[in-house]
């Protein structure tokens, strides 16, 4: 239900678009505490592949839903949102405004949007099974299941099309999301960059990340014989140094990979953000 009297602030954009410093500048300014609603930065130990923000930039604004859940834990939308509702209503409680900041669009939209999610456990068997097929594999298995989902899902995002099979497998159709309805009074400033912006700041942060011992961060993960369901679900940063580490690419190639798939991601995150947010006055 749309609260008038409470109030919620959003920042969104792609990666690499500065988010988390505007966010806490924002934060100093408005007496909040910021919500991170990123699917990586939830997880300990993964600090500087992801850039999570340090104790340092956070200028002394709290942070929340950062370093909660450990490698092996199972880590839903339906969670995070119980769990990130509490703190959002903790904040109002002390009279303060809570600001969402993140780059994972499913995240965010569960928490600023009444949404329902269909009651379907994940199903270890066949994630794995699914795992080992490619994107175009994935959508000719979502294809036969279900058509019409297709319509309207990200077609390279693996992880949205094993869940949306995981979903029709088991009901044996995706329910439809009803129009989208804002929990709260809501302001929204979105991060815009341009596509060449974008791969620059890419190319910068990656140097720096290296310098700052990523790939020490990354042998550690490597070191745990996580199996390929868990290293995806960490991100690209991590999918890649594996590979590295595993002699199947060299350094140049690990970091032309993280440079391009991040680039292809922030694409998809722009596209994104342009179809959920299209009738939202936006703040730039």
């Amino acid at each position: 239900m749309k609260n008038d009297k409470k109030e919620i602030i959003v920042v969104i954009g792609p990666t690499a678009s500065g988010k988390s410093d505007f966010t806490v500048n924002l934060a100093l300014k408005e007496n909040g505490e910021i919500i991170s609603a990123d699917s990586r930065q939830v997880f300990k130990g993964l600090d500087i592949g992801t850039g999570k923000i340090t104790k340092e930039e956070m200028k002394g604004i709290k942070h929340h839903m950062l370093d909660v859940y450990d490698f092996n834990e199972e880590v839903s939308v339906v969670r995070f949102v119980r769990e990130a509702s509490t703190i959002i209503e903790d904040i109002f409680f002390r009279g303060k405004i809570p600001i969402i900041c993140g780059g994972t669009g499913q995240y965010i939209n569960a928490l600023i949007f009444d949404e329902s999610f269909p009651p379907v456990k994940p199903n270890k068997n066949l994630r794995e099974e699914l795992e080992k097929l490619n994107e175009e594999e994935l959508v000719a298995r979502l294809l036969a299941l279900y058509p019409k989902r297709l319509s309207n899902i990200d077609t390279k995002n693996r992880r949205r099309l094993i869940r949306a099979i995981e979903i029709a497998e088991t009901l044996g159709y995706v329910p439809e999301q009803e129009e989208l309805k804002l929990k709260y009074k809501t302001k929204i400033y979105l991060m815009e960059k341009t596509r060449e912006e974008l791969r620059e700041r890419i190319k910068i942060r990656l140097d720096k990340r290296l310098e700052q011992g990523m790939l020490d961060e990354g042998k550690k993960v490597f070191e745990m014989n996580l199996n390929d369901i868990e290293i995806n679900r960490l991100g690209i940063e991590y999918v890649a140094m594996n590979k590295y580490f595993k002699n199947e690419i060299t350094l140049p190639e690990m970091k032309q990979e993280i440079i391009t798939k991040s680039c292809q991601y922030a694409k998809r995150q722009q596209t994104w953000n342009k179809k959920f947010y299209r009738d939202v006055e936006f703040i730039k």
